[in-house]
């Protein structure tokens, strides 16, 4: 118990370390949101008077006083789901539209980064038990792809699946013409069909390095002396690699998956551009181009926090799998 109250402890001293920092790098960035909108209204030819400017900053979640004061404000804004004003999608709040583009990268990314290491971890496993074999010799090839840039991967599908064969759309999170958001089948099926190629560009740049690092550990655990008792018992193979050897070898593949777990919600920002799909990713880049600094520190916000959570629920499994870990 005083082992995962210790982790649970680090873990709330973590996260308002990331609440503060979050905080405190918008307003040591250069220019003004609420410059950016009155420029637009004065380019437009609309007049702007100080308490036009002043509304601004008030819907934009600004205001005077010291930085103790608005980070008071920050602290009970967020105690009330407020991030504050999206000048990307104004005036929508910034949860709001987080939480329209939220669902699609945890669809899209979060699958394929549980299909990679599944599969990845999979083949890992049995090319470590089987050196030398067929299997084992398809890892330069697997490696490979995780080479090649992910935009450069995403052409490549689009133009072979989406151009030649024409199996696939390139752009787009679901056919807008015939198809209405919601949880029908034919919505669904709309948007697995859009969301195939990002997926395949994700999975094929990842795949290789969860199987290169899990047939490294297999090979490393299977000279331990542990592996070469259970053998000398005359357990059977298949315990023997299951239970001794993958059990110990995946441990460390597990605090990797934590953390591209937790950076699934900030998507991936080259392969939803190269797609035009409606994710985080694309939305971080929209308010990086349009100088949103409240849409930034909440995606900003969302990723630290789901970083962090990800990692906690890792520790915990962590310990449950390896008892050592809780050892004092």
């Amino acid at each position: 118990m005083r082992f995962y109250l210790q982790k649970i402890g680090f873990y709330v001293v973590a996260i308002w370390a990331a609440i503060t920092i979050n905080f405190v790098i918008p307003r040591l960035m250069p220019g003004n949101p609420v410059d950016v909108i009155i420029s637009k209204m004065g380019a437009a030819g609309q007049t702007v008077t100080p308490q036009t400017r002043h509304a601004i900053e008030v819907a934009l979640g600004g205001g005077g006083g010291t930085w103790w004061q608005q980070y008071g404000d920050y602290i009970v804004n967020l105690l009330h789901g407020d991030l504050g004003t999206s000048l990307v999608d104004y005036p929508e709040k910034v949860s709001t539209v987080i939480g329209q583009a939220l669902p699609w990268t945890i669809a899209l990314v979060g699958l394929a980064t549980v299909i990679s290491f599944i599969i990845g971890v999979g083949l890992g496993m049995f090319a470590g038990w089987r050196r030398g074999s067929w299997l084992d010799n398809l890892i330069p090839v697997t490696t490979m792809f995780q080479a090649v840039p992910y935009f450069w991967l995403a052409l490549i599908l689009v133009l072979l699946l989406s151009r030649v064969v024409q199996w696939f759309p390139y752009a787009g999170g679901y056919d807008v013409a015939t198809t209405a958001p919601g949880f029908s089948l034919q919505f669904i099926g709309s948007a697995v069909h859009y969301g195939f190629l990002p997926a395949l560009t994700i999975v094929l740049s990842s795949i290789g390095g969860w199987m290169l690092g899990m047939r490294n550990m297999m090979v490393a655990t299977l000279s331990e002396d542990y592996i070469v008792t259970a053998e000398a018992k005359g357990l059977r193979p298949s315990r023997v690699r299951m239970t001794y050897a993958a059990r110990n070898a995946v441990l460390p593949s597990l605090s990797g998956f934590a953390i591209s777990l937790g950076f699934v919600v900030a998507g991936s920002i080259v392969t939803e551009q190269v797609f035009s799909y409606p994710g985080v990713g694309q939305l971080l880049f929209a308010a990086v181009s349009n100088n949103d600094y409240a849409l930034m520190q909440g995606v900003f916000l969302v990723i630290s926090l789901s970083v962090l959570a990800a990692n906690l629920v890792v520790d915990v499994l962590y310990g449950l799998i390896d008892p050592r870990t809780r050892a004092r």
